[in-house]
């Protein structure tokens, strides 16, 4: 199997997590997301505890934003987690949560990497913010709808790997 990069996305709560884990049941795998550093720069800066509300929802994109309006923090994080994972031998699938469209276009111009949406019936779609809101105005590479059980979700994480 040859390495893969896929940005995977959806809103909160969907599954992607999830999704993943099913994945690994297969291959192995290295997950990372564009807002790891900024989630590390908000326990230092607000004392944040990992709670995942609407408010703290929207701080964290916005602070994502500052990093990437001052250095393109984002971008150079995901760059250096990649240049690792091609230099492991075990891994097969890097999977890079992005939001924000227009960081999925430069990661996926960078890394030449492939898309994915995870969706879910039962989860509302998140609106608050501006990176949240956006997530279904792309066209993603690949599609995965967990409208089901996790047996069901498993099955489509094996076809997910073998494509």
């Amino acid at each position: 199997m040859n390495k893969k990069i896929v940005i995977i996305n959806g809103t909160g709560g969907v599954g992607k997590d999830t999704f993943i884990q099913q994945c690994q049941e297969f291959v192995e795998i290295k997950n990372i997301s564009s807002v790891d550093k900024v989630k590390e720069a908000a326990k230092i800066l607000v004392n944040w505890n990992g709670e995942k509300d609407e408010k703290t929802r929207k701080f964290l994109a916005d602070l994502k934003k500052l990093s990437i309006d001052y250095n393109d923090a984002p971008i150079q994080y995901i760059k250096s987690q990649a240049d690792e994972f091609n230099e492991n031998n075990t891994q097969q699938i890097m999977f890079i949560h992005i939001r924000e469209i227009s960081e999925i276009e430069k990661v996926k111009k960078l890394l030449n990497a492939k898309t994915l949406l995870v969706t879910n019936n039962r989860v509302e779609d998140i609106l608050s913010n501006e990176s949240d809101a956006n997530v279904k105005k792309y066209n993603y590479d690949y599609y995965i709808e967990n409208n089901g059980t996790i047996e069901e979700l498993k099955e489509l994480a094996k076809k997910f790997v073998q494509e």
